[in-house]
């Protein structure tokens, strides 16, 4: 859908602005512009899609729950309740849509150069058709057009979903959770195209909040009495089973740390029952945390999910307004990674083990070159995960390309991930990425290292083949193709 009057989308936007290498871009842009959408790794609710029921206003779609936008208000002193974000010692008070709506729109300007201004100038423009940028003006007209939108059966979720050309896509999921939005959606012909990814960093970090609570909720939905470390293990493979059996491709796991540093099954024995007596120490949760990353990658080499590991943010900087509001509303902070010794236990043990599909993600930009493409450019069971959050940006993607190149390679990447919360706009970043992909790859053709075909074929490997192939089903095919007769195999450990 595109505006009828006066806000257009330039159609060289993101594209290089070197006059020899943009022709060339735009041929590589062609190739990819109407590919299906693979959405591998993002937040939207499964319970969104399920109720395909009409989105409630503007403002709840498309401003309360974007953590990018709302940091950015949050940071120039717009407060948090003129956001709609509900606190929790007020349950059951919302915001006024139209004055959230109005004050999002009065503070467009704050968004200029930001990645959040491209992907909603593509959401209003390509998605919505609205024919003039937000402002103080135009709030109310916006706001009025929009809502009449969203009331057509057009723009519910699951048109909407075909209407992106998204050919599938991936939640994530609480290990505990029932899992019964993809059971709705399965039964009514959706179970190939949106399917769940199990988290359980709720359960793998024994000194956090409710993490009891949890452990009881992990036993109601495992069919486990969860006594001791083994019930744990044995409870968390039983929710893979399950999760492996509604669709599931891959786990995620948001850890602060990437080690994975095993413990012997005494200390980890140890470890749990003081977690469940409610005595356990940060120290021993730490190491617990890194053990149970180890036992994911145990599971992942034999039921074949996909593990995801993006390490290194500080959830909830601010515990106060953690406290106040819950996570999730802009206060995650990157903090410095290390993966080559945090990661080397796990590599050597499962590092050339033909089941396993690690993909590295990282918001530690220095790691790209110095630690993560040259781990990804010699293990077999690793490949690299796009640009994520913070770095999801046109120029972090392109400093993401040359910087993991040389020692990666295209195929040792796994194409782009939007993590997203924000369902309109997966369209828009993956069109971004694909922009900024073929910028990279004009730029190889122009200085004669790649040819246009084989630019192309790559832009399309990045876009399309290389997710699909990545994300294979469990078991169903070798995702990451390996050399017979490797004089490698998974080392045994008990």
């Amino acid at each position: 859908m595109v505006s009828e009057t006066g806000w257009s989308l330039h159609p060289d936007r993101a594209l290089p602005s070197d006059p020899v290498v943009r022709p060339i871009a735009r041929e590589i842009l062609a190739a990819t512009a109407t590919l299906p959408i693979v959405s591998m790794h993002g937040h939207v609710d499964a319970g969104l899609l399920a109720r395909d029921e009409p989105f409630t206003d503007p403002a709840s779609l498309l401003v309360t729950p974007d953590h990018y936008l709302v940091r950015m208000l949050v940071s120039q002193g717009v407060p948090h309740d003129a956001l709609g974000v509900p606190r929790r010692d007020r349950p059951g008070v919302v915001a006024d849509p139209r004055e959230v709506w109005r004050t999002f729109a009065t503070h467009w300007p704050l968004f200029r150069g930001t990645p959040t201004r491209y992907w909603l100038e593509h959401v209003f423009v390509e998605v919505f058709g609205l024919d003039e940028r937000p402002s103080a003006d135009s709030a109310d007209r916006l706001f009025d057009l929009l809502a009449e939108r969203l009331e057509k059966p057009a723009f519910r979720p699951l048109a909407l979903f075909d209407e992106f050309g998204i050919e599938i896509l991936a939640t994530t999921d609480a290990a505990t959770a029932t899992l019964a939005d993809h059971a709705d959606l399965a039964d009514r012909g959706w179970g190939d195209r949106i399917v769940p990814t199990f988290r359980p960093d709720a359960l793998l970090h024994v000194d956090r909040p409710g993490w009891q609570a949890d452990v009881a909720l992990l036993e109601q939905r495992s069919g486990v009495a969860i006594g001791g470390y083994r019930d744990l293990v044995h409870a968390l493979e039983e929710r893979r089973r399950a999760f492996v059996a509604a669709g599931a491709r891959a786990t995620d796991h948001g850890h602060l740390s990437a080690d994975t540093t095993p413990l012997s099954d005494a200390e980890a024995e140890r470890i749990v029952s003081a977690a469940l007596r409610g005595d356990v120490s940060a120290a021993d949760a730490q190491a617990f945390s890194g053990h149970m990353l180890f036992e994911m990658a145990r599971m992942s080499a034999e039921d074949g999910l996909v593990m995801q590991l993006h390490p290194g943010v500080l959830r909830d900087h601010d515990q106060a307004v953690a406290d106040l509001r819950g996570p999730d509303v802009g206060y995650d902070i990157p903090v410095t990674t290390e993966y080559v010794r945090a990661l080397r236990p796990v590599l050597e043990a499962f590092g050339h083990h033909p089941g396993l599909r690690l993909v590295l993600f990282t918001v530690d930009e220095d790691t790209f070159s110095r630690e993560l493409a040259p781990i990804a450019g010699v293990y077999p069971a690793v490949r690299l995960g796009a640009p994520w959050w913070f770095l999801d940006t046109p120029d972090g993607m392109r400093r993401f390309r040359e910087a993991v190149t040389d020692s990666a390679g295209f195929a040792n990447t796994t194409g782009f991930v939007d993590d997203t919360r924000a369902f309109c706009s997966i369209p828009a970043r993956h069109d971004l990425a694909r922009r900024i992909d073929a910028g990279f790859l004009a730029r190889l053709v122009a200085e004669h290292r790649l040819d246009a075909d084989e630019a192309i074929e790559t832009a399309v490997d990045l876009a399309y083949r290389i997710p699909r192939q990545a994300y294979a089903p469990p078991k169903s095919a070798n995702a990451f193709p390996r050399v017979s007769g490797s004089e490698h195999g998974a080392k045994e450990h008990k």
